[in-house]
């Protein structure tokens, strides 16, 4: 159930303006967006958008070239890590352990901000991790080494790691990836019972139909806001097409009032999809001119026959 219109909560997590630069190369424009407990947000755009760049920005794993990203009205930068740690959970598109931990130690990972003593570790701390692995399905994999688990089995431990560390706040890379139908739908379940329980939750998602459950997308383009709002606002054909550069139809879902949006596939629709780069003199078009420099980019558009 989503929330009823007119409840929105203030933002608990804000970036202002912020830009991102590497080399002189910019990855972020100018990107305004905040999160508010109590709400889905899904962040989408194609490969190479600035989505992962965001999304570390937001977490406060990077640090931006210009503009803030505020947490509890405080600069992110103003934490440290170990209050961030408490205040909101990672999960990256992949973890890296060198070490053959067990499974259940990787969750336990997500505990460690709220022990203070880890000598002595409160029984309450026992069930919190119990319950993550419970939540995700993954009890099974508590005593299998971490590192010789399937990539679906790893992003379960991962998640369930985020779900143990219990913050307000989780910015979550792709969670669906490497996992089943079941999975991922049991992954769209949590998050929207942990918004229901008043966090805020950000997660990257490829799949636009399962980004169309939450309550907000956020489509990035190129290093730029394109687009915020809610599914209906964002996921229309005209600005899927532009910005993904193939032609889609949007449906409505059986289940839900949501928007289901299938792409048409090449060998039953030909496709022709042309997209403009001008200069100050209105040159430089054709297929190919959005990878080209020195001018600007204006946009696509898709024709199809057949």
């Amino acid at each position: 159930m989503k929330p009823a219109p007119g409840t929105a909560k203030a933002p608990i997590l804000e970036a202002r303006d912020l830009s991102y630069t590497v080399d002189g190369r910019s990855i972020l424009t100018e990107i305004s967006v905040s999160l508010r407990p109590g709400l889905v947000h899904a962040l989408v755009g194609p490969n190479g958008a600035g989505k992962t760049t965001l999304l570390r920005l937001l977490a406060g794993e990077l640090a931006p070239s210009s503009g803030a990203v505020l947490l509890e009205g405080r600069p992110v930068s103003a934490y440290s890590a170990e209050e961030l740690a408490r205040r909101r959970a990672v999960l990256p598109q992949q973890t890296v352990l060198q070490f053959m931990f067990r499974a259940e130690e990787v969750v336990w990972m997500g505990r460690y901000p709220h022990l203070r003593d880890r000598r002595r570790v409160p029984a309450d701390h026992h069930a919190v991790v119990s319950q993550a692995m419970r939540s995700t399905e993954t009890e099974h994999l508590a005593e299998r080494p971490y590192p010789l688990l399937s990539g679906g089995e790893r992003a379960g431990v991962d998640l369930a790691r985020v779900l143990a560390q219990e913050t307000p706040v989780l910015l979550l890379d792709e969670p669906n990836a490497s996992l089943d139908v079941r999975h991922q739908m049991l992954v769209l379940e949590l998050m929207r019972r942990l918004a229901n329980e008043g966090a805020a939750v950000l997660a990257i998602v490829h799949d636009l139909s399962l980004a169309a459950s939450a309550d907000v997308v956020w489509l990035l383009n190129r290093g730029e806001l394109v687009a915020a709002g809610s599914p209906d606002t964002v996921m229309t054909a005209a600005i899927l097409e532009q910005v993904y550069r193939w032609p889609v139809t949007v449906l409505r879902r059986p289940d839900s009032s949501a928007p289901l949006v299938v792409p048409l596939l090449p060998g039953h629709v030909p496709v022709s999809v042309s997209c403009r780069v001008e200069d100050e003199g209105g040159r430089m078009n054709g297929p190919d001119a959005p990878e080209k420099e020195g001018g600007q980019w204006i946009g696509c558009s898709s024709s199809s026959t057949g």
